[in-house]
C-alpha cells in the first residue's frame, strides 16, 4: 500500500491556513505599515529629530527580518503553531509596554525590538505553512493570505487616525496590543501537515521516500546554512537588501510628506487607505497572473519592481491631493504585485525542501536594507529639510535592486538547462 498523500495537499484544510495567514498578515503587515500615522505624535512629544524618531519603525522592521532565521529554525524544530503563539504574546507585550512611555530608548525596545520579534515569529510560520500546503496553487494561495495586510490596513489607516485622537498614541498603542493577541488564536488554527501512511508501511523505504516531499519531520529539522554557497541566493538577497532599503520608505513617510504639502485631518489617512486598495488588487492580479505562467516569477517580479522604482521617482512631483492620491495609488497596485511573487519565488531558487531556510536567510539579510533604510531617508530629510528626498532615495534602491533579479533570473535557467542536458544523456 502506497501513502494515500504524497506532497502538498493544494486544498481542503489548507484554505483554513490560507484564512488564518491571512488575519496573521493583517496583525503583523498592516500594523506595521500604519507606523507612519504615530511618527509626528511620537517626533513632538520627545522633541527630537526625524532620524532619531525613525529609529522607532526601522527598530521593528530589522528585528522582523532578523528574528526570521530563528523564528524558521524554531518552526522546523517544533511547529509553526506553535512559533505564531508565542509570536502573538509578544506582540501584545511590546505594544502594551510601550504604552508606559518612559522614554524614546525604551519605544526601541518595545515597539522595536519587541513588536519585531513578534512580528517575525507570526509571519514567517505562517508564510512557511501556506506555501507547504500548496503545490498547484501557490502563488494564488500566497497572494489571498499576504492580501490580508491590505484589508486590515484599508481599515486601520483611519482606526489607528481615530485611536490617536481619542485616546492618545500611547492609549492607541495599548489597544493595538490587545487586537494583536488574536495572533495566538490565528496560531492554533495552523494544523501541522503530517504524512499519512498505512500501518504496514511505517518502516518501508517506499514510505519513508514519499514523506519527504511533505513537512519536514524533526528528523528533517535542520536549518540549511549550506545554502549560501549558491550564487543565486546569494544575489536574490542583494535583491532583498537594496529593496528593503526602498520600499518601507513610502509608508512611513507619505503621511507627513502630505501633510507638508498643506493636506491636513484625515486626508492622509485616505490615501494610505487607498494605496491598501491598490495593494491588495496588485497582489491578487499578480498571484493570479503567476499561477497562469505567462511569465516566469523572476521576470514578472523584474518588471514591477523596475516600474514601482520608476513611480517612487515620480511622486515627489505631486502638488496636490489628487496627484498624491494617484501616485500613492500606483505604488501600492506595483507594491502589492511585488509582495505577491518576491517570497514564492525563493522556492525557485533552492526549491520547496529549502523553503524554511531560505525564507529565513533572505529575511534576516534583507534586515540591512530596512535597518539602514528609514534613518537614512530621515538624515535625507534632516539634511534637505523635504520630504521629497525620501522617495528620491526609495526609488534608486528599488530600480538598482531589480538589476539582480535579473541575474538571478539568468543563474536559475542557466542552472534548469544543464540540469535537463544531464538527464537527457542519462536517458
Amino acid at each position: 500500500m502506497k501513502s494515500r498523500r504524497v506532497g502538498p495537499p493544494d486544498g481542503g484544510y489548507g484554505w483554513v491556513v490560507v484564512a488564518s495567514a491571512f488575519v496573521v498578515m493583517g496583525l503583523t503587515g498592516a500594523v506595521l505599515k500604519n507606523f507612519g500615522h504615530f511618527f509626528l505624535d511620537i517626533q513632538s512629544h520627545f522633541g527630537v529629530m526625524t532620524s532619531t524618531t525613525s529609529w522607532v519603525s526601522s527598530t521593528t522592521i530589522a528585528m522582523f527580518h532578523i528574528g526570521a532565521p530563528a523564528a524558521s529554525a524554531l518552526t522546523l524544530q517544533f511547529s509553526q503553531r506553535a512559533v505564531i503563539i508565542a509570536g502573538g504574546f509578544l506582540c501584545t507585550l511590546g505594544m502594551f509596554l510601550a504604552s508606559l512611555d518612559l522614554s524614546l530608548p525604551w519605544l526601541y525596545l518595545t515597539m522595536g525590538v519587541l513588536e519585531g520579534t513578534g512580528i517575525s515569529f507570526s509571519w514567517i510560520p505562517a508564510i512557511s505553512m501556506v506555501n507547504h500546503y500548496f503545490s498547484r496553487w501557490r502563488p494564488i494561495a500566497y497572494a489571498i493570505a499576504s492580501s490580508g495586510e491590505c484589508v486590515f490596513a484599508i481599515v486601520f489607516s483611519p482606526l489607528f487616525k481615530w485611536l490617536i485622537e481619542m485616546y492618545s498614541w500611547r492609549g492607541a498603542l495599548l489597544i493595538i496590543g490587545g487586537l494583536q493577541f488574536n495572533l495566538c488564536v490565528c496560531g492554533a488554527l495552523m494544523r501541522p501537515l503530517e504524512a499519512t501512511r498505512s500501518a504496514s508501511q511505517t518502516n518501508g523505504k517506499e514510505g519513508a521516500e514519499e514523506d519527504a516531499v511533505a513537512l519536514p519531520t524533526k528528523k528533517k529539522a535542520v536549518f540549511q546554512c549550506c545554502l549560501l554557497k549558491k550564487p543565486e541566493l546569494l544575489l536574490y538577497i542583494l535583491f532583498a537588501i537594496f529593496a528593503a532599503a526602498g520600499f518601507f520608505l513610502p509608508t512611513l513617510f507619505l503621511v507627513p510628506f502630505a501633510n507638508s504639502l498643506g493636506i491636513d485631518q484625515y486626508w492622509p489617512a485616505f490615501i494610505l487607505s487607498a494605496m491598501a486598495v491598490a495593494d491588495l488588487a496588485g497582489r491578487l492580479s499578480c498571484g493570479w497572473l503567476a499561477n497562469m505562467r505567462f511569465l516566469r516569477n523572476l521576470q514578472l517580479l523584474t518588471t514591477v519592481t523596475t516600474l514601482l522604482g520608476v513611480v517612487l521617482l515620480l511622486l515627489p512631483i505631486s502638488h496636490n491631493y489628487w496627484s498624491v492620491l494617484v501616485f500613492a495609488s500606483l505604488y501600492g497596485f506595483l507594491f502589492g504585485c511585488m509582495v505577491a511573487i518576491h517570497v514564492t519565488s525563493i522556492v525557485d531558487i533552492v526549491s520547496l525542501e529549502g523553503f524554511d531556510s531560505g525564507l529565513g536567510l533572505f529575511m534576516v539579510f534583507r534586515s540591512i536594507g530596512g535597518f539602514i533604510g528609514p534613518p537614512a531617508a530621515g538624515w535625507l530629510v534632516d539634511q534637505t529639510h523635504d520630504y521629497r528626498a525620501a522617495f528620491y532615495l526609495s526609488g534608486f534602491c528599488l530600480i538598482t535592486s531589480a538589476v539582480f533579479v535579473v541575474l538571478v533570473d539568468r543563474l536559475v535557467q542557466r542552472r534548469k538547462s544543464a540540469e535537463a542536458s544531464g538527464h537527457q544523456a542519462i536517458n
